[in-house]
């Protein structure tokens, strides 16, 4: 059995150097002990390696360029954010909340590419054949295996070198351990240990690797940090599990962009891309109605249309209430205030209620000048043109900003009808639009 030694590392960013404890150097976080495990020929592997290795560096002009061969899963939105399909030997970390859809998606993937080898330490192959009947999966070429060993996982992969396997799941990471090491499963050291021979085995056999991993109560990946720079592909998957959309972003991708999501809705059999976003978040039969404004976000590189609402209401409160979801509620009282000061509206003795139709979230401030034509529309009681689409970002002197790929937020709106644009073009300041379409 291997030796092992416990050694302080950061739970913060990761570092960890034999002989430090106390207070993180990078970070000044305080570290942990975790336990490690140690070569019995440590010396003698060092020595070994510093004769056989090449020290002799080789000029960047030299090295040949060679195209990345991608393997499709054949899940469109999936393929996009690993940046065309995956590469053989990639290891991807997918992390998400309990109950998203992680296994759900897996479990199609393995339906995609056939001769996927399913591993799973958390459900028993029954309760993984009762979820595949539900989604109507019914490739033999599916292996399932069940435990938490991956010593013995890592040897079941070596027998497929040169077969026709095209895939690993491990469900999840904070389940499996090995008995070098004497902590329970989950804990930093087995994470650890455990993911580093993952890896190792995927990039020998070029035999891609998908990992599911927890999240914590923080909203980040369980286990140290070091877990998410060991694999190659950080993927998030996100969303509301009271309603039907899914968001996965790549947080890290060494073969691909990091700026490209995939957009899934949940249905009775599984996860299925979506092509035509405005089905999620416009209404077909939409009418003109005050506290209503269509603006433009984008998810990636995609243009996406939304509807934001609100209400605004005469308050008999001492302080009035300011409920917001779906945008940064900081961002709506900066916006407020721009609306009080500048523009003259007192709704400092209003209830202002503001919501994103659809149950999406909206960090950029993009829907700016959407969110203000909305409270004004509500205010006055008087509704935007139907056809109009508002894109822009709103400055504390009430002027109106140009945002990122605007024009082609503006392409994806007149497609869909949306001929009436509002942007930092149409209008230099806030109160210019107000007047032209409430007053």
């Amino acid at each position: 059995m291997p030796k092992t030694h416990s050694n302080y590392v950061c739970q913060q960013c990761g570092y960890s150097q034999v002989g430090w404890s106390g207070k993180c150097p990078n970070c000044n976080s305080w570290g942990s002990l975790v336990e490690t495990v140690v070569s019995v020929n440590l010396k003698h592997e060092a020595r070994n390696s510093k004769q056989t290795s090449n020290s002799n560096p080789i000029n960047l002009t030299e090295i040949k360029s060679t195209a990345t061969k991608r393997i499709s899963t054949q899940i469109p939105d999936l393929d996009r954010v690993l940046g065309g399909g995956l590469v053989p030997g990639q290891v991807v970390l997918l992390a998400g909340e309990p109950g998203i859809g992680k296994s759900t998606l897996l479990l199609q993937l393995a339906d995609k590419l056939g001769d996927l080898l399913y591993i799973s330490g958390e459900e028993s192959s029954v309760q993984i054949k009762i979820r595949a009947d539900r989604l109507g999966i019914k490739k033999s070429s599916i292996k399932l295996l069940e435990g938490t060993d991956v010593d013995s996982f890592i040897n079941t992969i070596s027998t497929f070198q040169g077969l026709p396997l095209k895939g690993v799941v491990i469900d999840s990471i904070q389940t499996i351990e090995t008995s070098d090491l004497s902590g329970m499963a989950g804990s930093v050291g087995q994470v650890r240990e455990c993911a580093s021979r993952l890896m190792r085995i995927a990039k020998e056999t070029g035999i891609p690797l998908f990992l599911v991993g927890h999240v914590t109560k923080e909203g980040t990946v369980a286990g140290p940090a070091v877990l998410a720079h060991i694999v190659d592909t950080v993927l998030w998957f996100e969303g509301d599990k009271s309603l039907t959309l899914r968001l996965l972003r790549s947080v890290k991708n060494r073969f691909g962009p990091t700026d490209e999501v995939g957009i899934f809705e949940m249905e009775d059999k599984g996860l299925i891309s979506v092509d035509n976003l405005e089905k999620l978040f416009l209404s077909e039969n939409r009418k003109a109605v005050a506290g209503s404004v269509i603006t433009s976000v984008l998810e990636g590189t995609r243009p996406m249309l939304i509807e934001i609402q609100s209400l605004v209401v005469a308050s008999k409160l001492a302080f009035p209430k300011r409920t917001v979801q779906g945008v940064d509620s900081r961002r709506v009282e900066v916006i407020l205030a721009v609306l009080t000061r500048r523009c003259g509206l007192p709704l400092y003795d209003y209830d202002v209620f503001v919501n994103v139709a659809g149950g999406i979230k909206v960090s950029e401030p993009s829907c700016d000048l959407a969110v203000a034509l909305c409270l004004a529309s509500s205010f006055f009681d008087k509704p935007i043109p139907e056809k109009l689409i508002a894109i822009g970002e709103v400055g504390l002197l009430g002027e109106i900003r140009e945002v990122i790929a605007e024009e082609k937020r503006l392409r994806e709106a007149r497609r869909l009808g949306f001929n009436i644009p509002a942007t930092h073009k149409d209008f230099k300041y806030l109160n210019e639009a107000i007047r032209k379409y409430l007053k």
